[in-house]
């Protein structure tokens, strides 16, 4: 793309823009576009000027880059600090792999740490273990269709308790507006099979926006499915806690804490990984499905031996008026049974291939199971005389009508609560991937990019549970004051959404574009009817609460991007002056240590004048952008050998950097070492003392590339690496950091 693009365009595709088509998914570092590439190589060019024949000096290396008479080990050291980092014989080349230990930390409390999230999540996955880690359509149904089955568990009751304000008689109402609400979830279904066919790398709402409606309707898009999220879990849970508090009275003071509890097992169990999380959730949803089926099939049973003539209901005195404002609130609160359709498109590649057709494959069964629950148990609802009381749920009432008190009723108060706790779990599936989406697209921390120990996304995912909890704390976890906030978001997400597939099909123009846009059309149309009518029904209930997160999240979203446009123009190379004077980078005093021997020096840093050092310069270097080319220039100008460190994530982002290496020019000896779990700090910390280990008398200078923030806010928009691998290699005897500065302007 341009640098115009990159500096802030904010319509259409200019704020969305594809990465280069040599960085994968799993990257957490922007790719170099053509134009950069360009400079790069005119920047290389001129270091070449400057240098002219290579010195003996840079790359006289007075140890073994690549560790090839390095002793192997894949343990650490008793007693010591650091895991080794091994020398590969792959058949064509040889690289250096971090270990599964190079992840520990080098204090003692650092290790310690470690053992126990290996103890509470598992030993870390290699980034080749990401394709065993994808679902199968009987794992990913459960797993991202909880919240949405889950959700007639509180959609009906809540649809119930706004028309039983204006009496028994307003009750009827129920049927049609289920009627309504069924055509609404099918609409939306079809809707979102259309949206993964176009779409079919995932992203759901926010990319289908930002690729055709423009920057500001994407973030839109993507604070209002943040927002429900964060209402999923914490509705899903307080609905949980409401179905066990129901069949155990006792507990009912001990609400919060349990719901507490419950987010934190949801946590650790989703830092797992997406396969083990999707192993111990996956019951519970099948078990409530077969029971609320159970549940329907004896109702519908029951009815049929007198006539389906409903049960009247005593003793229901009026508040309100039958007013279409009631009917509208009660249709928008029965919509919440919605929530959680636009998952799925949010998580197709976490589907084994092909992604795409299994992902509208789930999709549809969802679609088809949340149709049928929904519409049969508010038809059993209305026969058997149910109506929302504050002491027990209305599907407790309707388990106990069907089944009585014994094993069954256990049965499904059992399953509907571990179904609700659990349905939070699509939250968890897609909240930390729409925002490593985002992360992506510069509108989010980079933090958001990072897969954790188990190829999860386990920055977002603890960001989810901290938000959640604090919202169920602040609710005191009750179901009836969230319900109000809630699905105000998802349905602007929704509309959004279909808007944007309108003018992809009016852009694309393929076969049956004309039935597709009709039908992502009138999806779109109804979802915005459902939002306004929820906006203007539960403003002053809390809805407002949810548009004004949605506000604050856009607004903070808008000036991350702004800032990381910012860091980008400061990071840019630009086209060197070549006819301006330079000082050339040529040492005044030069020793070649080839074949010349010295005194080995007992201790590391035992050195007592200049020519008892022998040197060598490391340079960590993330990318190829001004940061980087400064530290390498600071570390040439200091006449002594020079090595740059590469640490990679797989092998693609590896021979990604190698090629941008060679079209710089390879004038520093590059060493890339494969971190395969995704560890930066101690992998590199690792190397440098493996290169130490080579040669006791070795000084080895880490010149280290930094970004200076000029304001505090802006710190958590970067990773802060190199006071963490400062922080790494103080311990280090024999090690000298350097930091080499970058202040943004801004």
């Amino acid at each position: 793309m341009s640098r115009a693009g990159r500096d802030g365009g904010s319509e259409g595709e200019d704020a969305f823009p594809e990465q280069p088509t040599d960085v994968g998914p799993g990257s957490t570092v922007a790719g170099l576009d053509e134009e950069e590439l360009v400079v790069l190589r005119q920047v290389g060019g001129h270091w070449g000027g400057v240098l002219g024949s290579q010195p003996p000096w840079l790359r006289a290396l007075p140890v073994d880059p690549g560790l090839h008479r390095f002793p192997r080990s894949s343990e650490p050291v008793r007693g010591g600090r650091f895991a080794a980092v091994d020398f590969v014989d792959a058949p064509d080349v040889g690289q250096i792999v971090a270990t599964p230990h190079a992840g520990a930390g080098s204090s003692r409390s650092g290790q310690a740490a470690s053992r126990w999230r290996r103890v509470l999540l598992g030993a870390p996955l290699a980034g080749s273990a990401v394709a065993h880690e994808r679902m199968r359509k009987s794992v990913a149904l459960p797993i991202l269709s909880s919240d949405a089955l889950s959700s007639v568990a509180y959609g009906p009751e809540a649809m119930l308790a706004v028309l039983a304000l204006a009496g028994s008689g307003a009750l009827g109402f129920s049927l049609g507006l289920s009627a309504a609400i069924v055509v609404l979830m099918v609409a939306v279904g079809l809707s979102y099979r259309q949206l993964i066919r176009a779409y079919p790398h995932g992203g759901g709402s926010y990319i289908v926006a930002g690729k055709n409606l423009g920057e500001l309707p994407a973030l839109i898009a993507a604070a209002g499915l943040m927002t429900d999220y964060v209402l999923t879990v914490a509705v899903s849970i307080s609905s949980g806690v409401a179905a066990i508090t129901s069949a155990i009275p006792g507990l009912t003071g001990a609400h919060v804490p349990l719901g507490v509890a419950a987010i934190a097992i949801l946590l650790a169990g989703n830092l797992r990984g997406v396969r083990q999380a999707g192993t111990v959730f996956s019951a519970p949803t099948y078990a409530f499905v077969l029971a609320m089926f159970a549940m329907i099939a004896v109702g519908l049973i029951d009815a049929s031996t007198r006539g389906f003539t409903p049960t009247p209901v005593a003793g229901l005195e009026p508040i309100e008026g039958i007013t279409l404002l009631l009917v509208l609130r009660a249709f928008s609160s029965g919509a919440t049974a919605m929530t959680g359709i636009e998952a799925i498109s949010n998580a197709v590649p976490a589907f084994q291939p092909p992604a795409a057709r299994n992902a509208r494959t789930v999709l549809t069964l969802m679609v088809g199971l949340l149709v049928a629950m929904f519409a049969g148990l508010v038809a059993v609802m209305r026969i058997d005389g149910i109506v929302p009381r504050s002491d027990q749920t209305a599907l407790s009432q309707l388990a106990h009508a069907s089944f009585g008190s014994g094993p069954l009723y256990a049965y499904v108060q059992i399953a509907t609560a571990l179904v609700l706790l659990l349905a939070a779990n699509t939250a968890f599936n897609g909240f930390p991937r729409l925002l490593s989406f985002m992360a992506r697209n510069g509108h989010a921390p980079r933090v958001f990019l990072r897969l954790g120990d188990r190829l999860a996304f386990s920055n977002g995912t603890i960001a989810l549970a901290v938000a959640a909890a604090v919202l169920f704390v602040a609710f005191d976890g009750r179901t009836g004051a969230l319900i109000p906030v809630y699905a105000v978001g998802v349905f602007i997400a929704f509309s959004f959404s279909q808007a944007g597939m309108v003018v992809h099909w009016r852009r694309r123009r393929d076969q049956h574009w004309r039935r597709s846009m009709l039908l992502n059309a009138v999806g779109g149309a109804m979802s915005a009817v459902v939002f306004i009518i929820a906006t203007i029904t539960k403003f002053s209930q809390g809805a407002w609460v949810a548009l004004l997160l949605i506000a604050l999240l856009v607004l903070v979203t808008w000036h991350i991007r702004r800032h990381y446009d910012a860091v980008h123009r400061a990071l840019s190379l630009y086209p060197l002056e070549l006819a301006a004077p330079r000082r050339p980078i040529v040492p005044t005093d030069v020793r070649v240590r080839g074949g010349e021997t010295r005194r080995a020096i007992q201790e590391a840093e035992a050195d007592e004048s200049p020519d008892q050092l022998l040197h060598l310069v490391v340079v960590p270097v993330v990318r190829l952008d001004l940061s980087g080319l400064r530290a390498l220039a600071y570390a040439a100008s200091l006449g002594q050998p020079v090595l740059a460190v590469h640490i990679s994530p797989d092998a693609d982002e590896a021979a990604r950097f190698q090629r941008y290496w060679a079209a710089w020019g390879d004038h520093v000896a590059l060493e890339v070492v494969d971190s395969p779990y995704r560890a930066l700090v101690a992998p590199l910390a690792c190397y440098v003392d493996a290169l130490r280990m080579q040669r006791a008398d070795l000084t080895v200078t880490v010149v280290v590339p930094e970004i200076i923030v000029k304001h505090r806010l802006h710190r958590p928009l970067h990773n802060g690496t190199a006071h963490r691998l400062r922080r790494a290699l103080r311990h280090q005897p024999g090690v000298v950091i350097t930091s080499v500065p970058l202040h943004l302007p801004t």
